[in-house]
């Protein structure tokens, strides 16, 4: 891990001590691709300084978010009691890793992190995150009605009445929890078939980055029927057609809780900005949904005015809960 900075080696041991929880003689599976290998090797470091018994995997990248792990990774992780995915394509919404946790595996998820974010990303203070999202995360879950607008032309409305909210404070220390590190958000699932309306996705959007004009999704009965806004509309497009209208459903909003998170175009640091939110379109199933399709592509909308049943609990960026 030489010529690494030193904010690799304390975030490491923050994610297996604070994050995970880390215990004396836990196996940790640490899945890696040739582009994260440098932090999962300080993470398998910083597991055997706590005591576990590591095992790092490196596996070729995916084709894209969402593929599938080979077999006898999926094996390796559900037969773990901490798994570290530190992946260029994210496994957080793979079958391998739902089953993970269902067999108790504690789950976290770095897809596509840099050691810059690395470093700003989990040297931070994540009982306060925690806090934050779970607080969030309780008012969604008793939600029915959600309402987003921006200055841009954002109006979208759907339905998440009956949807468990899920909290990604990243503190992952019960069986079978799961989230993303960095972390700072708190999300829910829109029920199928209920949004309507438009959104204006004017940050970063995942497979893309950073946008050089904003994207407007023109949603209805649950799909993004047209999707407009400069160069990166039609390779998105281009991107989500294989899939239908599968691919096209909105499969989640997230909350940003992270006032240490910034925007760089990494869709895993980017939707934890706190005074923003994402919306997902793709797969659903990790939110209580049946769509299951190997895509699932997120993409930020600044400074939002966000509504659960017609109270604020957002407005224009500034969390109010």
């Amino acid at each position: 891990m030489m010529g690494l900075p030193e904010g690799i080696a304390t975030g490491a041991l923050r994610a297996v001590t604070q994050c995970m929880k880390v215990q004396t003689g836990e196996t940790v599976v640490v899945v890696c691709d040739e582009g994260t290998i440098s932090m999962a090797e300080a993470l398998y470091d910083a597991s055997i300084d706590r005591g576990a018994e590591p095992i790092l995997v490196m596996m070729e990248e995916r084709g894209q978010h969402a593929d599938e792990p080979p077999s006898p990774v999926a094996s390796a992780m559900a037969a773990a009691d901490v798994v570290f995915g530190i992946t260029t394509k994210s496994i957080s919404h793979t079958a391998a890793r739902r089953n993970a946790c269902a067999a108790g595996s504690r789950v976290a998820t770095l897809p596509g992190i840099t050691e810059e974010i690395f470093d700003r990303g989990l040297n931070v203070d994540y009982e306060h995150i925690a806090a934050v999202s779970r607080r969030l995360a309780d008012k969604l879950d008793v939600a029915d009605q959600v309402r987003i607008t921006t200055e841009l032309g954002t109006d979208l409305r759907f339905s998440i009445a009956g949807r468990k909210a899920e909290s990604d404070g990243g503190l992952y220390h019960e069986r079978g929890a799961f989230g993303n590190l960095p972390a700072g958000e708190a999300s829910a699932g829109p029920l199928e078939g209920t949004a309507a309306g438009r959104l204006v996705i004017d940050g970063s959007m995942a497979s893309i980055g950073l946008l050089s004009e904003p994207l407007i999704y023109e949603v209805e009965a649950g799909i993004v029927r047209n999707i407009t806004g400069g160069p990166e509309a039609a390779a998105l497009a281009s991107t989500l057609d294989p899939f239908g209208d599968a691919g096209r459903s909105l499969a989640e909003l997230g909350i940003g809780t992270n006032s240490g998170a910034l925007l760089t175009g990494n869709i895993l640091e980017d939707e934890k900005i706190l005074g923003t939110i994402h919306i997902a379109v793709g797969n659903n199933m990790s939110y209580g949904g049946s769509i299951n399709v190997p895509i699932h592509l997120d993409g930020v909308v600044m400074s939002p005015t966000v509504y659960l049943d017609g109270e604020p609990i957002m407005e224009k960026g500034d969390l109010l809960v």
